[in-house]
């Protein structure tokens, strides 16, 4: 049941069509890079993963099950989310908000436990948050609020983890720090579905990648059969190629823009 897949997705936004078709699935070990220029339809793409926006055609699963038709509870059990610009409310702690991402895992008004509690410690750990565990969220700058988000993801130890630009606002120290968390829970059997801005990042932390333009899938594979100089001049206006180390390493290698 961790197997995500977009079937022909078509999604709309008002009267503008956003997605165009769209065929994508991650799997169970697997991080999958979604890229692609601003606008092309990434977020939209992740929005409908968690059922957040209704496809106006097609049809998202999760294994067999069309994620229509779960309940909202099993739903949040199995997909936790991260996004991008997350709301924050006053009065919460770090260790509060973060909490909330056991709430799937308990009855209605059942309270949280000691292994609810654990999770949440483990997570603020692995996120650096730990330090800010009792401050309140609306003291928080952008990234650590980001952080924040991505934590109460993590603490719904989710089987499909969804995750819109989590390197967002924060420093480097802290992307490296959530991509290589990222890897480990790929390795763990975690299907992570990531959208990424930074496209040397995407090419170094991922298994496989999916760029996105103008609400269509124009390639997905591994990062280097994906990011070809033609297609990178062609979707991002850049002259660059995927560079890969003996080690296996891959990095990109942007020279310029493309034509320039």
């Amino acid at each position: 049941m961790n197997r995500l897949r977009a079937h022909a997705v078509h999604a709309r936004l008002g009267p503008r069509t956003v997605l165009r078709g769209v065929d994508l699935q991650v799997a169970p070990g697997q991080v999958l890079a979604l890229v692609g220029p601003n606008g092309s339809g990434k977020t939209t793409l992740l929005r409908t993963c968690y059922r957040a926006l209704s496809v106006h055609a097609g049809v998202i699963t999760l294994g067999d099950d069309d994620i229509s038709t779960l309940h909202r509870r099993d739903l949040a059990r199995a997909i936790g989310v991260g996004v991008q610009e997350p709301a924050s409310l006053g009065g919460l702690t770090v260790r509060e908000s973060v909490q909330l991402g056991r709430t799937p895992h308990r009855r209605w008004h059942q309270a949280f436990d000691a292994q609810d509690r654990a999770v949440v410690t483990e997570v603020l750990s692995k996120v650096g948050l730990t330090e800010l565990a009792d401050r309140d969220l609306l003291e928080l700058s952008g990234g650590e609020r980001q952080r924040v988000s991505i934590a109460r993801a993590l603490a719904q130890q989710p089987r499909v983890l969804l995750l819109d630009e989590p390197t967002n606002h924060l420093d480097l120290r802290h992307q490296l720090t959530i991509l290589g968390l990222l890897r480990e829970l790929a390795e763990q059997g975690t299907a992570i579905l990531v959208t990424l801005h930074d496209l040397s990042m995407a090419t170094t932390y991922s298994d496989q990648m999916a760029v996105l333009d103008d609400g269509l899938l124009v390639a997905v594979g591994t990062p280097e059969t994906v990011l070809q100089p033609d297609l990178l001049a062609a979707v991002f206006g850049v002259n660059a190629h995927v560079i890969t180390e003996k080690q296996g390493r891959r990095t990109l290698d942007i020279r310029g823009l493309a034509n320039a």
